[in-house]
């Protein structure tokens, strides 16, 4: 397993091994134990999979605020994603910061992404696979967003995405007041 640190520290890329022959390969996507190895501790509790069928699609950038705040380890089952955190954190010295990661099936990278974080991608093929695991259950009365496009994040993509109501109504981060504070 090899662990990348990104331009904000607490963002990890990390790409599993893969053991492959003439029937394909086999790879642990999580291993707690190997892990602890690296020093990452976080416990989830729930694996969230979903489908975007066309390329453009937009999904966030979301968070769920305490007492149910989320890390969220995402990966790629199928096509391929620009994947983001956007560092949240209230005295964070990368607040409003943002790191991002093509998560593909063929390459296999996952990214780790804290609480405090929003999170949020754009497919880059048809009928792409997102694949997540959390480290809280989903509480409705927690569930946020940020508008998409107002924290300068360069999405590489020319055209129109394919938003949500709940994303398309989002306020910009400018005009938002996260209740994460940063504890570093």
């Amino acid at each position: 397993m090899k662990v990348e640190l990104t331009r904000i520290p607490e963002v990890l890329c990390i790409t599993p091994a893969r053991f492959g022959d003439h029937r394909g390969f086999f790879s642990e996507s999580w291993n707690k134990s190997r892990m602890a190895e690296q020093g990452i501790t976080t416990e989830f509790v729930q694996d969230n999979h979903s489908l975007s069928s066309e390329v453009g699609t937009v999904r966030g950038l979301h968070f769920q605020s305490l007492p149910h705040a989320q890390a969220k380890l995402v990966r790629c089952g199928r096509g391929a994603l620009f994947d983001v955190a956007v560092d949240i954190r209230k005295g964070s010295p990368t607040y409003g910061e943002w790191v991002g990661e093509e998560l593909t099936f063929e390459n296999g990278k996952q990214l780790l992404i804290p609480e405090g974080f929003l999170h949020g991608f754009i497919t880059l093929q048809p009928d792409t696979e997102i694949i997540y695991k959390c480290s809280d259950f989903y509480a409705p009365e927690c569930d946020g967003a940020v508008r998409w496009d107002s924290c300068g994040i360069d999405w590489n993509f020319k055209g129109t995405p394919i938003l949500s109501e709940k994303d398309e109504a989002a306020p910009a981060l400018a005009d938002f007041e996260s209740p994460f504070v940063y504890e570093g």
